[in-house]
This record gives C-alpha cells, structure tokens and sequence, in this order.
C-alpha cells in the first residue's frame, strides 16, 4: 500500500431540519460552515459540512437534512457517539455553553482515562466533547467561544457492535489500527497514522437491538488517505481480502469507496485531496450552493426549491 490509513475522514450523519442542524453546529458548538452542496445521489437534499477553517480531514462532520425521514433509533451497527477534541479545562465552560443552549441531559463522565461531556444534538445525534492536551490544530473562533475551548476536530467515534471480532480485524489487520486498551465491552483502537483524530472505540453490546437509520443517526464514517494512488491501493488491499468494496467515486472534495462492515457499520475512505477550496476561495467557504457538475443544469430548480439557509 502506497500509504496507510490515517485516521477519520469525516463523519456523515442525518438532520430533521437543514437550518436547525445549521444553528446548532456552527452557532452553538462553533464548528465553521464549510459547503452548502447537495447530496449528489439525492440532489433535492442539501449536504451540509461543518469543520476548521480549512475543512481538514478529521474535522468535518457532514448532515443530509432528510426531513421525511423519521427520527432513528439507536442500537447496534453503528456509530454511537462522534468524540470531539476539546482543551484540557474546557469543560466547564462547554458545560454551561450547552444548558444555556437548551441542551438537556449533558454528562460528565470518564472514559479510558479521558475527561468528557456527553450529549445529543437537537435530532438525538450523540456527541462528546472530551479533553486533550497537546492538540495542536488550530480551531475556528466563532462568536463566544475562546481558543482555550474551541473545538480542534474529531477525536474519534464509538462504534456499537453485537459483534465487534470481524469489524476489529478490518480495521487492524487492513486498516493500519492497533489496539491500545480494553475496559470490559469496551476496546480502544488508535490509528498508526499521525492523525490527532485517530481513535475508534468498539462497544460489544449484543443485548441490543439493531439501530434504525432516521433523523439523529450516523450514515458512514469515512477515513483519510492522502491521495488518489493511496485511494487505489487501499481499495485493491481491501478487495483482494473479499470485502465487497465500491468503485471509486469522485465526490468532487474528495474521492470514495464505501463497504458495509461486518458489524453492520458503513465505512467510507476518502482522499486528502483537492478539498473544499477547489470551487470556492478559502475566505467564502459555505457561502454559496455549490453544484457537482452533473447537477449543474438543476440550479434553478435547486435554488427554489431547497430552503434558504441563514447564517
């Protein structure tokens, strides 16, 4: 392989309400809105992103606002909370943030040793800030929130599997993971890579039912390469060991390959490269609706008909 796995990607994840999920993302945790696209195998969707300045992998969490879409259900198969990296000693601060948000049920706990807030989103998305020291990526500053508590990006993501055996092994034996730590069903998977979003924690949780896709659940989470030879080699490393694996798929930002996990969980990789900046400057990033070409002759139509956004 031309290069290994690195870490996460983004995380892709469904919304109720396109502008909810805008006022809750950018104006309350602070994460820069980034693209304002259309979900290109369902062009009367939007697809929002959210991230750091840039849109970094391992920054960007993404939402298809499906408003027909009942709310899921949680349980097995798949991503059960998205972690986000927070400054040793922001907690605090993170903790009267949210209840003056109107964020119910926050929670503090500890986790393998790491300090965290636990809450849903508006949709029952479930998130954790937890502290880290020596992140050093720098964060976007939104309105009322510092440096010493901006988000700086993913930390990881927990999955929730009945079985976790088959999905480990792909994720260590193909996917450049090792395993660094167990505390009963939970294990902790870190990346070799040198992505500070490196983490995937397991939870065998058989007891479970299977989650239902719905408003509040994650879609697919996607790990980084750094290009397209990366891209190819990992997709010929995965098929060649029987997963069944899509072709390559230009995403415009980046390219894809999805496969389904044993586990039930859908995985994506994506490529580094070209980004966010290739179709609109660094300094007007989100600003505008930005098409794939081969949804470029539905402007008008797309225009009227997908609610106007506020930022």
């Amino acid at each position: 392989m031309t290069h290994p796995v690195n870490g996460l990607h983004h995380v892709t994840a469904i919304a109720s309400s396109a502008q909810g999920n805008l006022d809750f993302y950018a104006k309350v945790l602070g994460l820069r809105f980034i693209k304002k696209t259309v979900n290109f195998d369902d062009p009367g969707t939007y697809h929002l992103y959210y991230g750091d300045e840039h849109g970094h992998p391992g920054s960007v969490m993404t939402f298809f606002p499906w408003t027909e879409l009942p709310r899921g259900r949680a349980g097995t198969g798949e991503v059960g909370i998205t972690q986000f990296s927070v400054p040793e000693g922001s907690l605090d601060f993170w903790a009267q943030r949210l209840d003056a948000h109107g964020v119910s049920a926050a929670s503090r706990e500890t986790v393998l040793g790491d300090e965290r807030i636990v809450f849903d989103d508006p949709d029952g998305t479930r998130l954790a800030l937890v502290e880290r020291t020596g992140d050093t990526r720098a964060p976007w500053l939104a309105d009322g929130i510092g440096e010493d508590a901006a988000i700086r990006g993913f930390l990881g993501v927990t999955l929730v599997l009945g079985e976790a055996e088959a999905t480990a092994a792909i994720l260590t034996g193909l996917m450049n993971y090792r395993e660094t730590r167990r505390d009963g069903a939970l294990r902790r998977l870190q990346s070799n890579g040198d992505s500070a979003a490196g983490i995937v924690d397991i939870i065998t949780a058989p007891e479970l039912s299977p989650a239902r896709q719905g408003a509040g659940r994650v879609h697919h989470v996607a790990f980084s390469v750094p290009g397209v030879a990366d891209h190819k080699a990992i997709r010929t490393r995965l098929a060649e060991a029987g997963i069944s694996v899509t072709p390559q798929i230009d995403r415009d930002y980046f390219m894809a390959i999805y496969f389904r996990t044993p586990g039930g969980v859908l995985f994506e990789i994506a490529t580094d490269e070209p980004g966010f900046t290739r179709d609109e400057p660094l300094e007007s990033l989100g600003q505008s609706l930005c098409l794939p070409a081969q949804h470029e002759a539905l402007r008008t139509q797309l225009e009227r008909d997908l609610p106007p956004l506020t930022t």
